[in-house]
């Protein structure tokens, strides 16, 4: 047991059979957190999200789970809300850095790379943990992409995905029913059906779809 405790407090040490109690204590913060849904359509990649602010006292406005991150670019968050804010300020600033460099936007996959480089430097990193938040990518450059940064710093490509509470019942529903071919408006039902199997049915939602064209939010 004493020994278990070394390797649970030490974000760095890899337990005997090749664990980092670390990361997955921040896997289960992520699982704690209000669910958020993607869908990856032919036209599109659609994030919905249930904010969810603990009491009905709490405006649900002032929670952000959806984030712009460039004009073609959109985050979704579960986790320690300090924690996705953080993030969400480094892609910001990756994705405006690589535009003035480049004089392009920067594509989905790259940005989800870069943010996975961070947080993986901070399960290796003595004095500092992992984050507690993981991230769904959604971009439209060449083609609709969405892309899932996990606290170990691992990316994953996926057609459809769901992070935080409901995660599984939600990842059920998805596995059950996404059908290749999907457009703009199928996409966005499929997300937000997944997302009541997440959340149940009355909870706010916001959404946001993001095309060649742009980044589109709503709310419900």
């Amino acid at each position: 047991m004493e020994n278990q405790q070394a390797y649970d407090r030490g974000t760095t040490i890899f337990s005997p059979d090749g664990r980092l109690y670390q990361v997955e204590y921040a896997r289960e913060a992520v699982g704690q957190g209000a669910p958020v849904v993607g869908v990856r359509g032919d036209d599109a990649v659609v994030l919905a999200a249930a904010p969810d602010g603990g009491s009905p006292l709490v405006e649900t406005d002032s929670i952000e789970k959806l984030h712009r991150v460039d004009d073609h670019l959109a985050v979704g968050t579960a986790g320690h809300a300090a924690d996705a804010r953080r993030l969400v300020d480094i892609a910001r600033q990756t994705a405006q850095e690589e535009r003035v460099r480049y004089e392009e936007p920067m594509p989905a996959d790259a940005l989800a790379t870069a943010l996975a480089d961070h947080v993986q430097e901070r399960t290796q990193s003595r004095g500092a943990r992992p984050y507690g938040t993981a991230l769904l990518v959604a971009g439209d450059g060449d083609g609709p992409t969405l892309v899932e940064v996990d606290p170990s710093g691992a990316t994953r490509e996926w057609r459809a995905n769901a992070l935080g509470n409901g995660a599984p019942n939600a990842q059920d529903y998805l596995e059950e029913t996404y059908e290749s071919g999907l457009d703009t408006g199928e996409a966005e039902k499929l997300a937000r059906e997944a997302l009541d199997a997440a959340a149940g049915d009355d909870h706010p939602t916001e959404t946001v779809t993001v095309t060649a064209t742009g980044a589109t939010f709503a709310e419900q």
